[in-house]
């Protein structure tokens, strides 16, 4: 089973690595854009000092790696080690192939569908636990040691790479690039959340013993009954609440109705929940 949750991640962190490369051969390349992270950061030490770029990509993703091994992990180390070697591989197959060549002439298209794909790339590999290393690894660093949010750590010093170019290349690229950057980071940020936001409910009832039993009988979700008192008639009881997923939803609220069609709702989208029934497996006595 631990052999399989490994292979599930390398196949992941093959696929958002593919994501990336076929972002930058199709979007990226064949439409003269500029992007942040380490490649953007390699031109700007280029033109400004005469770095050669390999030398500087090199070093960087050396740096940033020993880094990333060192505060998040062997694990983290040797699945960025991945990326480190495929991305490169594909991304020269892709280049190879006629077929994929430039796909719009609207600079505009370019970005926002190299943003898509970019992101999606991104939240896919660092959902599997790994980066595709360089400037993707100070963000997971922060994020670690500080709690800051990957997105919109990746966002500002992406824009401030970005805006580091303007010393030599065309203003509008570099606007098409913040544009791409804000896309791809709004994007990433959804992939990290994906299927993790949850919904919370609280439920204001009289009968809230027949709805925590309908609830644990019906969704098999647990309950938290708090006490409560009422602003104008003050009278003692219980608040329910619960957290179930979306599709669980539309069934609470058949139920609720049901049992009390008087009962007062708040219902608000939680990013994530951890705990038995949902990162833990459910256990019963």
């Amino acid at each position: 089973m631990k052999d399989f949750g490994q292979l599930k991640s390398i196949f992941w962190i093959l696929v958002g690595n593919t994501m990336y490369a076929l972002a930058i051969t199709i979007f990226i390349l064949p439409n003269g854009l500029i992007t942040g992270g380490t490649t953007g950061l390699a031109l700007f030490f280029y033109h400004q000092f005469g770095v050669p770029l390999q030398g500087f990509v090199t070093v960087f993703n050396v740096v940033m790696f020993v880094l990333g091994a060192a505060v998040l992990g062997k694990k983290f180390a040797l699945t960025t080690v991945i990326s480190t070697f495929y991305y490169p591989f594909i991304l020269s197959v892709f280049q190879s192939l006629p077929a994929l060549g430039k796909v719009t002439e609207d600079n505009l298209l370019a970005v926002i569908f190299s943003g898509l794909l970019i992101g999606a790339g991104i939240g896919v590999v660092i959902r599997a636990g790994a980066s595709t290393g360089g400037m993707d690894i100070p963000p997971l660093v922060l994020n670690k040691k500080m709690g800051l949010p990957v997105s919109m750590t990746m966002n500002g010093m992406d824009t401030a790479i970005l805006l580091l170019q303007i010393v030599f290349t065309d203003k509008e690229m570099v606007l098409y690039g913040i544009l791409l950057v804000l896309v791809y980071t709004s994007v990433l940020n959804r992939v990290l959340l994906l299927g993790q936001a949850k919904m919370q409910v609280k439920i204001v009832t009289e009968r809230y013993e027949e709805i925590n039993q309908a609830i644990a009988r019906d969704l098999d979700r647990g309950v938290t009954l708090f006490r409560s008192r009422t602003g104008h008639l003050k009278r003692d009881g219980y608040v329910v609440m619960s957290v179930v997923n979306n599709r669980e939803l539309v069934q609470l609220n058949q139920l609720i109705q049901k049992i009390d069609p008087q009962a007062f709702i708040v219902i608000h989208q939680v990013n994530e929940v951890r705990g038995r029934g949902f990162t833990l497996k459910k256990e019963y006595d």
